[in-house]
């Protein structure tokens, strides 16, 4: 993860060790090697992607290039108030380390799961949870997907419900708790008190956010990501917020090429164009220039 782009971008190089001062741990070693079964493991997966994000922000700026918009899904959010200006670098990732390690702690207590629904309008899949115990939406990832969490039982009984609403494909996630649902959202007892340490700045690029679906300052935040925890992620409805305010084009950062998927799904107008190793930039600079 992010280890092309550290190799030959001494500003991305930067981030990484960074990280690895902050976190007390060399999470630079376990990106470029692993074990995987080390690097799933919620508390280093989190820290890992906002790292791996902000190490490809980096290298953008040093080629001169800066987004005007900063957004990002779920545990992404992290690397998009830092692009924006919200706190540095150091403070997003410390931050990021304690939401780990507090969502894992939370699941811990209330354990649950989550299902990828495909194939049923998002209406469909809310009419299902709504009448259902202990399932709600989590992922609003494109137009025929929708992300469910909750515990066990009810996301099992989610999944029989959808198949027989005709969903396409209902697929139990491997994932280690129930997120993005009531069952999370104690994460905020253990992340407040690391929350509190940090002063946020106001942003130089506007911050959008998945959670609200609207534009978030220093003011707001520290609640935000309190409130992120037990809420939906509205990828969905803030892609097209931002294409209805002018935005046309997307450039992903970080890991894989998910969300540039999920992009043109919701509206294949958009440009969009996955940045994670040098050889991207080139790219990038042709598709801004076009």
């Amino acid at each position: 993860m992010g280890q092309a782009m550290a190799a030959a971008v001494p500003a991305a190089q930067a981030v990484f060790a960074a990280a690895d001062a902050a976190l007390g741990f060399p999470l630079s070693a376990i990106c470029a090697e692993g074990p995987l079964e080390r690097l799933t493991e919620t508390e280093i997966t989190q820290p890992a992607l906002v790292t791996t994000s902000l190490a490809c922000v980096a290298a953008l700026r040093d080629a001169g290039i800066q987004a005007d918009v900063h957004v990002g899904h779920s545990v992404g959010e992290y690397a998009a108030l830092a692009g924006a200006g919200l706190a540095d670098d150091v403070d997003a990732i410390r931050l990021v380390r304690a939401r780990g390690e507090a969502t894992a702690a939370a699941a811990r207590r209330r354990p649950g799961a989550m299902a990828a629904i495909l194939g049923l309008d998002d209406a469909v899949v809310e009419g299902l949870c709504g009448g259902l115990d202990g399932v709600w939406p989590a992922n609003y990832n494109s137009p025929g997907q929708i992300v469910v969490s909750g515990t066990v039982d009810g996301v099992d009984a989610l999944i029989a419900a959808a198949e027989s609403a005709g969903a396409r494909r209902a697929i139990k996630l491997k994932v280690a708790g129930g997120f993005h649902s009531p069952l999370s959202a104690s994460a905020g007892d253990d992340l407040r008190p690391v929350l509190e340490t940090v002063a946020f700045r106001h942003p130089s690029a506007r911050f959008f956010s998945t959670t609200t679906v609207q534009a978030e300052d220093e003011r707001t935040i520290a609640q935000l990501l309190l409130d992120q925890l037990g809420a939906p992620v509205r990828f969905t409805q803030t892609v097209r917020a931002l294409r209805d305010e002018g935005v046309t084009t997307f450039i992903e950062v970080g890991s894989g090429s998910v969300l540039s998927g999920l992009i043109r799904r919701i509206d294949r107008s958009l440009a969009t164009l996955s940045v994670q190793a040098p050889d991207d930039i080139p790219r990038l600079r042709e598709l801004l220039d076009a």
